[in-house]
């Protein structure tokens, strides 16, 4: 185990050292993973132990309220980063220099950098979504797939902006936020009540749309190790790894909801 947190120390000490953006460190919890950690520690306790321990004996929190103003936000919030990179003027560069790295000097890097902090803060926003199912007693909506695609997502978006900055997580964070503006659309029209229940029949399409970025993505990271871009491979192979995942369970989620249930 002392071998093993050596290792684990060494490299981290190893990645801190070939930063190239030591700016992000002064970002709120970006100096140190252990606040994250902290935070999605106690996600994962409270959503998986101690949240259904509390709510056995009581009845669901009426949250209505709460949740017209959340999803309102998260759709306003995922507008606003959808269109970030064109507001900044940074989607006409990244369309020309498709396969080269962004230098640091560039007038765009920064802009760059300060998108995936505002991304990677959303993704602690969005642990909100898991706390609410378990405060309204939705616990069977708690599943590996839902915990699981929190998670993750939080702890590689620290680590991308902190160590591996590169051009493709441009589009993986646009495609991303552009899915939630209607994720959440669809979540805010069910918070509204029963009366806005007929404006619901588009639920499954919403999966269909979530695998469909899935595949863009994946077409788009394969695109850069098709033509050996210059960009960090290691984070280019995870993103690979992490849409295959999604992919599976997303499909076994659709599978097992509509086509088993039709």
């Amino acid at each position: 185990m002392a071998s093993l947190m050596h290792l684990v120390v060494h490299n981290y000490n190893e990645l801190i050292q070939h930063k190239k953006h030591p700016l992000v460190d002064q970002w709120l919890l970006m100096d140190s993973p252990v606040p994250l950690l902290l935070i999605l520690g106690f996600y994962l306790y409270f959503v998986l132990k101690l949240g259904p321990a509390l709510m056995a004996h009581r009845k669901p929190f009426e949250l209505q309220k709460v949740l017209i103003f959340y999803n309102a936000y998260q759709v306003v919030f995922s507008v606003w980063l959808c269109l970030m990179p064109v507001r900044v003027g940074a989607m006409d560069y990244l369309f020309k220099h498709v396969c080269q790295p962004m230098e640091h000097r560039n007038p765009f890097a920064y802009q760059v950098s300060s998108g995936a902090w505002w991304y990677f803060f959303s993704k602690i926003i969005e642990l909100l979504d898991t706390v609410f199912f378990v405060l309204r007693k939705k616990q069977s909506q708690v599943t590996f797939l839902h915990v699981y695609h929190h998670t993750i997502t939080a702890l590689f978006s620290w680590g991308y902006l902190k160590f591996l900055p590169g051009e493709q997580g441009v589009v993986i964070g646009v495609l991303n936020s552009f899915v939630h503006v209607f994720m959440y659309s669809y979540y805010l029209l069910a918070a509204l009540g029963p009366r806005y229940q007929k404006y619901l029949w588009w639920k499954k399409y919403m999966t269909w749309i979530q695998l469909g970025q899935f595949c863009i993505m994946l077409m788009y990271l394969l695109f850069l190790l098709a033509y050996d871009c210059e960009f960090p491979k290691a984070l280019t192979f995870f993103f690979v790894g992490n849409v295959v995942i999604f992919l599976y369970l997303f499909f076994d989620f659709y599978r097992n909801a509509y086509k088993k249930r039709a």
